[in-house]
């Protein structure tokens, strides 16, 4: 397989990027204004890759046949050494794009103490379980981990970091902590992974992530991966990457196609009395509902616990993070039927028997949308999603079609008359903010072979 990217160490100096982004009006020459645009190479097996036996080893064990889009386009480049921007729909194998070229590269911890690697991450629960996907594919070859994610015992992750890491995964904020600390040193950090980065960004994390970046050296390897490239993103990445190339694997879907995406429009009051009716029609194998406010997840979890009784749970972030885990652990165990939950858990849930999401609130951003629904239909498995609209929100509904390049479905149940729900026009977007001053970055060489 040829590709038309060059090696990092021939890069010429002053390239032809813009000094600042604009907007075009598609989205091919949106992406193309961050990098040069590749779409995902048809691949039947992983033995078309460049990895070591160990490797390939570990991957059958893991269950995986083929290559997803995602993890045929990324990995090549991230052999290479070079920057790369993912943009892929949740439920891919995104995880696993990233993490086999950096295990395929970590030196041993008799050879490097300190963190090679490190991927920031916006969630705990995605942070843990991208930590458990990376020791999965890391079986064979000793490999040290952290999960450095706040709810987790610091003392504990303090002896780790002295005892000596390879690879690095946590929530910006906790990684901050260490920074300021001085516990954890990212000097010798060859690559950084920015893991749903729209979702970060969107959460406040950006002073952060940007001194964990400057942390880091110059002449790092940085992969970004992200759903959506939201003007944030693309400044981001043209301060902190060399030259990235852009691997498109949403065009034209940014929806998942397997999954059915239906809605109800129903007056506020009987949105549970719809919910119950709903549940009772469809019987899911597991389902997510996802609520808008804390307050709200609470109330319905009480009014659905009166019915389904130990087989509902609840997550949102006001909880101990010993209960969050345990919820979700009783999720994988099927255990429960359902789970009410705010939108921590729109992303960093990677269950294949979610079959149903229902969003009983519109998510008021209609990328949050894309991330609830990915909940369900993952790795190409069906799924259907239900969202209940009231009057006044047609607007975020046609929001979320144009978003999705998709009309969704009106659904109805005996008893509930259709509720009009009026589209207003869709407001334009505000000009962009001027982009910040790129940061040059020298291009990185890799001093060995790797070790496996």
């Amino acid at each position: 397989m040829s590709y038309s990217r060059s090696p990092r160490n021939a890069r010429k100096s002053g390239g032809g990027r813009p000094s600042r982004f604009e907007e075009p009006e598609d989205t091919i020459a949106l992406l193309e204004s961050v990098g040069p645009v590749v779409l995902p190479p048809e691949m039947d097996s992983f033995d078309e890759l460049d990895l070591s036996p160990v490797m390939r080893r570990a991957i059958a064990k893991a269950g995986f046949t083929k290559p997803s889009p995602i993890q045929a386009s990324l990995i090549p480049y991230a052999l290479e050494g070079a920057d790369v921007i993912g943009q892929a729909r949740t439920g891919t194998g995104k995880t696993a794009a990233f993490s086999i070229p950096i295990l395929e590269q970590l030196d041993s911890l008799e050879e490097c103490r300190d963190p090679q690697a490190i991927i920031v991450v916006p969630t705990r629960e995605l942070a843990d379980q991208v930590a458990g996907e990376a020791a999965r594919l890391a079986r064979g070859v000793p490999t040290e981990i952290a999960i450095l994610s706040g709810g987790k015992n610091m003392n504990r992750q303090l002896r780790q970091l002295e005892n000596g890491v390879q690879l690095v995964v946590g929530t910006p904020g906790r990684i901050h902590d260490h920074l300021q600390r001085g516990t954890l040193r990212l000097h010798k950090t060859w690559c950084v992974v920015l893991d749903e980065a729209d979702r970060m960004l969107d959460i406040g994390f950006r002073p952060q992530i940007e001194r964990i970046m400057r942390k880091c050296p110059r002449n790092r390897q940085t992969l970004l991966l992200s759903a959506t490239l939201p003007p944030v993103v693309r400044r981001l990445a043209e301060s902190y990457m060399t030259e990235p190339t852009v691997i498109d694997c949403c065009r034209n879907e940014m929806a998942v196609d397997t999954i059915e995406q239906r809605y109800f429009t129903v007056a506020n009051d009987r949105k549970v009395e719809l919910l119950e009716q709903l549940l009772e029609r469809e019987n899911p194998e597991q389902a997510i509902i996802f609520c808008r406010t804390k307050r709200g997840t609470d109330r319905l979890h009480r009014q659905l616990s009166r019915t389904y009784h130990g087989a509902c749970g609840c997550i949102h972030g006001d909880l101990q993070q010993r209960e969050r885990d345990r919820v979700l652990q009783s999720l994988r165990d099927r255990k429960l039927k359902l789970l009410i939950a705010t939108d921590v858990v729109g992303r960093g849930i990677d269950i294949t028997t979610i079959s149903h999401i229902v969003n009983f609130d519109v998510p008021q951003d209609c990328d949050d949308y894309v991330h609830r629904v990915g909940r369900t239909g993952r790795m190409g498995r069906d799924g259907v999603a239900y969202t209940f609209v009231v009057p006044g929100e047609g607007e975020v509904l046609t929001s979320i079609e144009q978003r999705i390049n998709k009309e969704l479905v009106r659904d109805s149940l005996e008893g509930f008359d259709p509720v009009p729900a009026p589209v207003a026009a869709v407001k334009s977007e505000e000009e962009e903010a001027p982009a910040e001053a790129r940061r040059s970055l020298n291009p990185m060489t890799r001093k060995k072979k790797r070790r496996r």
